[in-house]
């Protein structure tokens, strides 16, 4: 069959050195028939060096065994179409190097035979340039795989700056907020002092010249009247200067508690003792029943400031006429502390800043006083794991409770 072809070779010579891929004709046998010089060049042979020899040299070693199936297959159900969809391709040289190609498979028949006839492309060229474009991707993504790292640190980086910018933002501003009310406070507490401190001692001077006066025997009662005066605004200025001193140890955290053991009957009998010199006319202070027998293991000196304080307030903002009740049990391991008092009662809007240091209701500004003693109160109510609570509406009294945990020795 060979024959048929190099009869007809310049038929063949015209047609396949006419174009630029490189033409393979094989039989059913995989045997090479002919070839172009585009092919001869392409795998390194010489003119008709191919010819007869199987098409395995130009085929892989372990491509082999599965190119003889496809062959096989294709041979019995031929037709045009192209080799290795969606795969690589390659071809061996004469030097055994292998080259990237593509194929295109043509079936025809010559002489009653069937012969395939195979166009081969080598496509080295667009390999190479498909590598480099491949390498320039990989190295343009590693590239900006290292940027965007880049960029994230330097966002971060801002975003850590902004944070530390706004943290100190935040402490200026809380400085100066702070600044700005202790400012305030100062002010407050040096108009307060000026106040509170004048008037009891002008009072003191007055009484003490007036005594100078009476130097007469028959005189005594004025004089004792005015030694009371004294009296009186001495332990009024004593307790302003231990609520000053308190709020100072509040303050540093320098306060310290001395627990003993005591009867709740001594406290509250001083504490009502010491407050009945205050009493306006017609004032009375209703006494606490059943609280002989209770004993505390508590800071002594500190259930007095808190019930001191309480019932002075009452006093001090009640009218004449008027009773004041305290009312003292033991529930549940707390000692339950109440006094209620029939006086100006304390203005709804105003209730939340009772509390608060150097605050004064505007309808008790007129009496003396620092608003600072239920700032002290609950302070120390607070150290002790307590609660002070109150109830008041304006002109119908207040009840202030106060809850304290019992201390186990």
């Amino acid at each position: 069959m060979s024959n048929l072809f190099y009869e007809n070779e310049y038929v063949f010579n015209v047609l396949f050195e006419a174009v630029t891929e490189g033409i393979i004709v094989v039989d059913e046998n995989q045997t090479i028939i002919i070839t172009n010089s585009t092919a001869e060049k392409m795998f390194g042979y010489h003119k008709n060096e191919l010819n007869q020899k199987s098409l395995g040299v130009l085929i892989p070693p372990n491509n082999h065994p599965n190119h003889n199936s496809h062959f096989k297959n294709y041979y019995k159900n031929s037709s045009q179409r192209q080799m290795g969809q969606n795969r690589d391709l390659f071809g061996v040289h004469k030097n055994n190097t292998k080259i990237p190609v593509e194929i295109g498979l043509n079936p025809f028949e010559f002489g009653k035979k069937k012969y395939v006839m195979a166009m081969i492309v080598d496509i080295t060229i667009r390999k190479e340039a498909e590598q480099k474009i491949k390498n320039l991707n990989t190295d343009l993504e590693q590239k900006i795989v290292v940027r965007t790292n880049e960029l994230n640190k330097t966002v971060g980086d801002l975003k850590e700056e902004i944070k530390k910018r706004n943290k100190v933002e935040k402490k200026l501003k809380k400085a100066l907020k702070k600044e700005k009310v202790l400012n305030e406070l100062k002010t407050k507490f040096l108009s307060l002092v000026s106040h509170e401190f004048k008037t009891p001692l002008s009072g003191i001077l007055n009484a003490a010249i007036l005594i100078g006066k009476y130097s007469k025997t028959e005189m005594q009662p004025n004089r004792e009247k005015h030694l009371g005066t004294i009296k009186n605004k001495v332990d009024y200025l004593n307790r302003i200067l231990t609520e000053f001193l308190s709020i100072e140890r509040l303050d540093s955290g320098k306060v310290s508690y001395k627990l003993s053991h005591f009867k709740l009957s001594k406290v509250v009998n001083e504490v009502i003792y010491n407050a009945n010199l205050l009493l306006k006319v017609g004032q009375r202070i209703k006494y606490p029943i059943n609280i002989d027998e209770i004993d505390l293991y508590h800071d002594e000196k500190i259930i007095e400031i808190i019930m001191s304080n309480l019932l002075h307030n009452a006093i001090k903002y009640s009218s004449e006429n008027t009773t004041i009740d305290i009312e003292i049990k033991i529930k549940d391991n707390w000692l339950i502390l109440k006094i209620k008092d029939e006086g100006f009662g304390i203005p709804v809007e105003e209730q939340n800043h009772i509390f608060e240091r150097y605050f004064r209701a505007e309808n008790v500004l007129t009496l003396q006083g620092t608003g600072i003693g239920l700032n002290i109160v609950k302070g120390h109510i607070n150290k002790f794991g307590g609660d002070i609570s109150f109830i008041s509406a304006k002109n119908l009294g207040t009840t202030f409770t106060v809850k304290l945990p019992l201390i186990k020795e």
